[in-house]
Order: C-alpha cells, then sequence, then structure tokens
C-alpha cells in the first residue's frame, strides 16, 4: 500500500507536465489537416476546401525547395561532426589536467553558454561580425578589408556552425567526461609498467574506453539531420544569405506566417516531421546494432 501511495504521489507531481505536454503538443496535432486543404483564415477548420495532395505538389514543384533541403542537410550535417569532433576533444584535453581548481573554473566557462538563448547571443555575433565590429577592427589593425559577415554567402554557414559549437560544446562533453570515469584506472597503471606515456594511454587506453559513447550519440544526432536550429538561424539571417543559410524552419515560418501560405507551410513541415521520425527510426536501429543501446 505504501509503494502504491508513493507511486500515485508521482503520477500526480506529473500530471501538470503531462497536461502542458498534451495542450502544446498533442491537440495542435489536428492541424494537420491544413496540409490537405486551401486554407482561408477567419474560415472554420472543418468548412474549408480540401485540395488533396496540391500542396505536396506545389511544394516540389518550387525551386527554393531544393535550395533550402540542401542547405538544411548541410548545416545539420556540419553541426553533427563539429558538434561530436569538439566536444570529444576538449573532453580529452580537461581530462589529462591535473589541478582540480583550475579544471573546474574552465568547466564552469565553457558550461554558461549553453544556459544563454540565442537572442541574446545573437546580438553578440551581430556586434562582434558587423562592419564595425570587434573582428573587423582587427582585421583593420592588420591592414585587412573589412569584410560582411553575416550578409556574406561565403561566411555565413561558418558561422552558423561556429557559434553553435561554441555554445553547446561544454554542455555537450559532460557526457563524455562522465565516459571518462568508467574507465578501469587499473589500465593506467598497467600501461604504465608497460613503459606506456601518455599520449601511448590516450590512443589504447582513453578512445577505446570512450568509443561506444561517441558511436551511440553519433549515431543517434543522425534523427537530427533536418533539424538546423531555427532560434539561432532566425535571429541571425537576412535576405542576403537565404540561398546559403535559408533552411526548412525558417523557410516553413517566412511562408505561413508572414506570406500566410498556411496550407503550403504545414505541407512541409507535416514532410519534415515524416522524414525525421524514418530517420530517428534508423538511428535507434543502429544504436542497438552498433552499441546494444535501446529505449524499448
Amino acid at each position: 500500500m505504501r509503494n502504491k501511495k508513493t507511486l500515485l504521489n508521482y503520477h500526480i507531481m506529473l500530471l501538470s507536465g503531462a497536461l502542458l505536454l498534451f495542450t502544446f503538443c498533442i491537440v495542435p496535432m489536428f492541424g494537420i489537416v491544413i496540409a490537405f486543404q486551401d486554407f482561408l483564415p477567419g474560415k472554420q477548420i472543418w468548412k474549408q476546401d480540401w485540395n488533396g495532395l496540391d500542396n505536396f505538389t506545389f511544394m516540389l514543384q518550387i525551386p527554393d525547395s531544393k535550395q533550402v533541403l540542401f542547405n538544411t542537410l548541410i548545416i545539420a550535417s556540419m553541426k553533427i561532426v563539429a558538434g561530436i569532433f569538439v566536444p570529444v576533444t576538449f573532453a580529452l584535453l580537461l581530462n589529462e589536467v591535473r589541478i582540480r581548481s583550475f579544471k573546474r573554473i574552465v568547466q564552469t566557462i565553457v558550461y554558461l553558454p549553453h544556459f544563454m538563448s540565442w537572442v541574446i547571443l545573437a546580438g553578440i555575433m551581430v556586434n562582434m561580425f558587423s562592419l564595425e565590429g570587434v573582428i573587423n577592427q582587427i582585421m583593420k589593425l592588420f591592414g585587412l578589408d573589412p569584410i560582411m559577415f553575416l550578409a556574406s554567402n561565403t561566411w555565413f554557414r561558418h558561422i552558423i556552425v561556429w557559434s553553435d559549437v561554441w555554445k553547446e560544446f561544454g554542455f555537450g562533453a559532460i557526457v563524455y567526461l562522465a565516459a571518462l570515469t568508467g574507465i578501469n584506472p587499473s589500465l593506467y597503471e598497467a600501461a604504465e609498467m608497460d613503459g606506456a606515456n601518455r599520449f601511448h594511454k590516450l590512443v589504447h587506453i582513453t578512445l577505446p574506453g570512450i568509443m561506444a559513447t561517441i558511436v551511440l550519440l553519433t549515431t543517434l544526432s543522425l534523427g537530427n539531420v533536418l533539424n538546423a536550429g531555427f532560434d539561432q538561424i532566425f535571429n541571425l539571417y537576412n535576405p542576403l544569405v537565404y540561398s546559403t543559410g535559408d533552411v526548412i524552419d525558417t523557410y516553413v515560418y517566412r511562408v505561413g506566417i508572414v506570406q500566410m501560405q498556411y496550407g503550403l507551410a504545414t505541407a512541409v513541415g507535416l514532410m519534415k516531421s515524416f522524414v525525421s521520425i524514418i530517420l530517428i527510426a534508423i538511428s535507434y536501429r543502429l544504436a542497438y546494432k552498433l552499441t546494444g543501446y535501446r529505449i524499448f
């Protein structure tokens, strides 16, 4: 009886969160029907004219759709690769630090950007990379011409990817630091007895010890290959970089909210969700095959 009462208290505690999830994530799913309608604002949703798959056909015929999909895949793929490589490298370097106070200070500093919103960070990035910003001022000292970084199709993707890495790599390294603590210390002691230096221990003990975690997180990240980061790009991009910076989420916002083509925007979003579900299923299947990880 005591256990049942405890479980009941836990379920009551979760009730408010479940209600919020149902209200803002489940109920809006009924709006998917707009993708199959010629939607007109002000008219009741069940009285709209149905157009079948016309919105999806039109979506595939728009020249911008291919460019938007390409931009999304490129930016998301670059973020996935850099988002794995940088945290792993940082965790390995930090693991070699023997001064605990310095180690804690560094961890705290690199964690901080994760807890800041892109609204704040985008303002910082705009000030840094503007024509009169810090970066261009430093370039002038070396006799270089100023560059409009946020209006350049050459630089915009790199700014998006590396600013995202800067924001998240410290927090992402937590998983790898935790994995490093699970390596048996006796392995390092045995390696020292055999004359191994730090580099040898890194290559032959540390990296193999966390390889399963690296493979798992890399595999699971495949499900986010169509999520290039709406908050970040929306706060940084402009019409001059649409050809390289416009992604699916920002395209849906612009078509649906700004241009009020609700049916087309819903069709694009529905197609993205459908493909994302398939990618997530594939990534979890690969995670189970490669590392034995499974949720269900």
